[in-house]
This record gives C-alpha cells, sequence and structure tokens, in this order.
C-alpha cells in the first residue's frame, strides 16, 4: 500500500535547526515502527517528541517486532533547488496472524544529543483515506514510501 505524505514532529523541526538531526549520520538508526488507530502517534505535536511518548504500537508478534526495523537504502537526492530524502520501501511478512496498522512512524532509534529515540515523521498507511492496513499469515504489509519521499526540502533562490 502506498504511504501517505510523511508529516514531521514538531520537535524535528527543532531537530533539524539545532543539529541534532544528522541525516547522513548512520548511527540515528532510523527505524519505522507501526501503530495502531488508537495511537497518539499522528498527534504532531506529542510529547516531548521522543519514541516513548507514543502509544498504542503494534504488538509484538505475528512477525512484527516491537520497536519496528531499521530503514534502509537511504539516500538524498537533488533536483531542480529540491532536495528530498528517501528510502527503501519497509515490509513485515504476517506469521500466525494478522498484522494490522494505522500509522507509520520513523525515529531515531539511538540517543542523540542526550534525547533518546527522538521521532522525526509519520504517515497514515493508506493514503486513500483513515483506515487500517491488515496483512494476514503469509501476506506482506508493506510502507512503500510516498512518491515525494521522506523529507523534501525546498526553496526560493534569494539575491
Amino acid at each position: 500500500m502506498a504511504a501517505g505524505k510523511w508529516k514531521a514532529y514538531e520537535y524535528a523541526k527543532e531537530y533539524f535547526a539545532d543539529g541534532t538531526f544528522d541525516m547522513d549520520n548512520a548511527a540515528l538508526g532510523l527505524t519505522a515502527a507501526l501503530f495502531l488507530s488508537t495511537s497518539n502517534a499522528n498527534t504532531l505535536s506529542v510529547g516531548t517528541g521522543v519514541y516513548g511518548d507514543l502509544t498504542n504500537e503494534v504488538a509484538n508478534a505475528f512477525g512484527y517486532t516491537t520497536g519496528g526495523q531499521a530503514l534502509t537504502g537511504e539516500v538524498w537526492t537533488h533536483s531542480g533547488g529540491t532536495v528530498t530524502f528517501d528510502a527503501d520501501n519497509v515490509i513485515w511478512t504476517a506469521s500466525g496472524g494478522s498484522i494490522t496498522a494505522r500509522f507509520g512512524v520513523i525515529y531515531c532509534n539511538a540517543t542523540v544529543n542526550t534525547i533518546v529515540k527522538p521521532l522525526l515523521c509519520v504517515c497514515l498507511l493508506e493514503s486513500v483515506g483513515p483506515a487500517d492496513v491488515t496483512a494476514t499469515t503469509g501476506n506482506t504489509l508493506t510502507i512503500a514510501m510516498n512518491a515525494s519521499g521522506i523529507l523534501t526540502l525546498s526553496g526560493a533562490d534569494s539575491d
């Protein structure tokens, strides 16, 4: 399923500005996790902006491991004054039961500048509307990264 657009958490914007997020640093351990419709994950100003503030992550079962899985294939591209950060799709295979989720969250699975597991962004997993997505046994739940990438930075040139 195609993920909706990723939305940066409020604290993430500060972390970009103050240098906490160095997106070229593999030590950030960027990780994608799944959350239920009852989660506060879609609240952009959640708590202090860390993974521990989030509620109702998908349970550790049926092919999903609490905490999610590391992103792979992270890449920056530059085109016409726009810089885009993207990564490979994230895939879980359901086994012995179903994996059901509503939101995907990307966070740093590390302590960065004394901040334990800071949040980066969240997306609605079903891009056509607020609905749960489910992978039944033997099938996959895939976060197909949005065509616009995870983060896009652009701005007009100034003289």
